[in-house]
């Protein structure tokens, strides 16, 4: 894919779902319209974000833009950081071999087990009384 073009790339993680895009700038970072500070209060959750820029040392070289919904803000966060590993993977297929050793390509699928009947929880059963 030429260098000009914007690469798009789509990460899930948990119950949400992002869509990046990837442009060649100076390194803005948009999501929802919001800027990153302004979206993730977290440290944690900025730098799993950046994560895959700073792996391949691309800060500062793409404006990136995600819509994200569902979950809650860690998992959005890992979805951007996948959408963001996958756009990076098509606009730039030398950065796969670094982004994979650091396992940012990885969809990490697990979820929230469901509730069954006759527990208080997923696996959490009712509490014993002797009488």
């Amino acid at each position: 894919m030429a260098k000009t073009a914007d690469a798009l790339g789509t990460g899930r993680r948990k119950t949400a779902v992002a869509r990046v895009r990837l442009r060649p700038g100076n390194g803005a970072i948009n999501i929802n319209q919001r800027k990153l500070d302004e979206y993730f209060h977290h440290e944690r959750d900025r730098n799993s974000v950046m994560a895959p820029l700073q792996s391949t040392e691309n800060t500062g070289k793409w404006d990136v833009w995600a819509r994200v919904e569902g979950g809650g803000p860690a998992g959005q966060a890992e979805a951007v950081m996948l959408g963001i590993a996958r756009a990076l993977k098509k606009a730039s297929p030398e950065a796969e071999p670094m982004l994979r050793d650091k396992h940012l390509l990885t969809r990490d699928d697990r979820k929230k087990e469901r509730k069954k009947y006759g527990l208080r929880g997923a696996r959490r059963g009712t509490q014993f009384s002797k009488r």
